[in-house]
């Protein structure tokens, strides 16, 4: 289910995790902009392949649910130091999905300590599928290197935008999306919510936000890195 390197940790990870949080306060997370999917527990992710705004919905509630209560263990952004698993090599398909809700669910014990709570109840299906769907789509280790460069520089082309100078904005979103194209997730997902991606979308629209997309990529850089 995990793809390499995970594969070479292997799930006895979880038994190793030095950093229990059993005594953590699971915080709730607020899924009412996700569509409903039903009391029965699924076995596959709903929210992937989702049209855009659904999507990026999951990914957004997904990403704060996760980093309020995963992190501690599994890491900021999904990025794993070694003592659990890193939940981006889980494979984005139903063996994976399987895999991944029935930990959220059930949590995981050893010798009566408990490693990581059971979310199930307290969470709840919607608030898994978002994180399922915000771990999947974590760009891969390194994933943005080589357009780091030129990254940087449509920054600086675009804050110029954002303070009233010339540039051209179509051709910087074309730029832009063809990298945000090449950028390959962990899990096999066919999308990576990349600094480049969220860029292009934050100035695709009617009234693009040049600003926020200078911004995106600043900080989805220093996180890469």
């Amino acid at each position: 289910m995990f793809k390499l390197p995970l594969a070479a940790l292997g799930l006895a990870a979880l038994a190793s995790a030095a950093l229990a949080h059993g005594d953590v306060a699971p915080q709730p997370v607020n899924t009412d902009a996700l569509p409903d999917v039903g009391e029965e527990w699924l076995t596959e992710n709903p929210y992937r392949g989702q049209e855009a705004e659904v999507w990026q919905a999951a990914i957004d509630i997904g990403g704060s649910g996760y980093n309020q209560n995963c992190a501690r263990c599994h890491g900021l952004g999904g990025v794993s130091g070694g003592l659990a698993p890193d939940l981006r090599y889980l494979e984005a398909e139903e063996m994976g999905d399987e895999w991944f809700v029935e930990r959220f669910r059930t949590g995981y014990t050893q010798n009566g300590i408990t490693k990581m709570p059971a979310f199930g109840e307290l969470l709840g299906q919607k608030a898994a599928w978002a994180i399922r769907t915000y771990l999947e789509t974590r760009p891969d280790d390194g994933a943005l290197d080589e357009a780091t460069g030129r990254l940087l520089e449509i920054r600086d082309e675009l804050t110029a935008l954002a303070g009233g100078g010339g540039g051209d904005a179509a051709a910087l979103r074309a730029e832009l999306s063809e990298i945000a194209e090449g950028v390959e997730t962990g899990s096999g997902a066919p999308v990576a919510d990349s600094a480049a991606y969220r860029a292009a979308s934050l100035i695709g629209g009617a009234q693009p936000d040049f600003a926020g997309a200078a911004e995106a990529l600043t900080v989805g850089l220093s996180a890469a890195h």
